[in-house]
């Protein structure tokens, strides 16, 4: 069973990304903030469920929550800051987004750039132990998708409605055979022998 908070006396929300990892699209981030008493029995980390109960459990974290929100930046600003740093501007986007300000953030992870004043405490596999990192996992990882489905009407050729833009054979085969789009991160390796191409930038 998931914890709802690590100190009951404060209003803590969880934060949590979706899309490191991939080669294409923007990367999310969710923060919510869930009631103390707050208790669900299927809800954990989003990689653990299906994607059928991800968007089974969206209305029902939405409805329940507190406050919540959703932060994105953009492929372009991925490659301005690298990775990690867009991971932690999404969640400070979430963060500030928030209709009700928190006492206290838990992370999911191990490092984190302070918001503001907020304190936050940083959680390897927070998503699997407490319920705000998780529901915001969920968050995170619909509202992606869904960004990703979108995307995959403009370029069907990379099969990013079934990848999401992480680097399966499918995306990298198409990389090599079509190029890249406006969408794709410049600055990951695209494909194993992208030192010798010359993508245009």
């Amino acid at each position: 069973m998931l914890l709802s908070y690590i100190d009951p006396d404060r209003l803590e929300a969880g934060c949590d990304e979706a899309g490191r990892g991939c080669l294409a699209g923007s990367v999310f981030a969710a923060a919510v903030i869930l009631p103390k008493d707050f208790t669900h029995e299927v809800l954990t980390d989003s990689k653990q469920l299906s994607e059928k109960k991800r968007y089974a459990l969206r209305p029902v974290i939405e409805q329940a929550a507190v406050a919540w929100a959703v932060g994105v930046v953009t492929p372009e600003e991925i490659d301005q800051i690298n990775i990690l740093n867009a991971s932690f501007l999404a969640m400070h986007r979430a963060i500030g987004q928030l209709a009700v300000r928190p006492d206290h953030l838990l992370i999911d992870g191990n490092r984190f750039t302070a918001y503001e004043d907020i304190p936050h405490t940083t959680i390897v596999k927070g998503d699997s132990k407490y319920l705000n990192i998780a529901a915001a996992s969920v968050l995170a990882k619909t509202y992606r998708d869904d960004y990703m489905h979108e995307l995959a009407l403009l370029h069907p050729e990379y099969d990013w409605s079934r990848n999401k833009g992480y680097p399966t054979k499918a995306h990298r085969e198409a990389i090599r055979r079509v190029g890249i789009t406006p969408y794709h991160r410049k600055t990951f390796t695209l494909l194993p022998e992208q030192l010798t191409l010359d993508f245009p930038s």
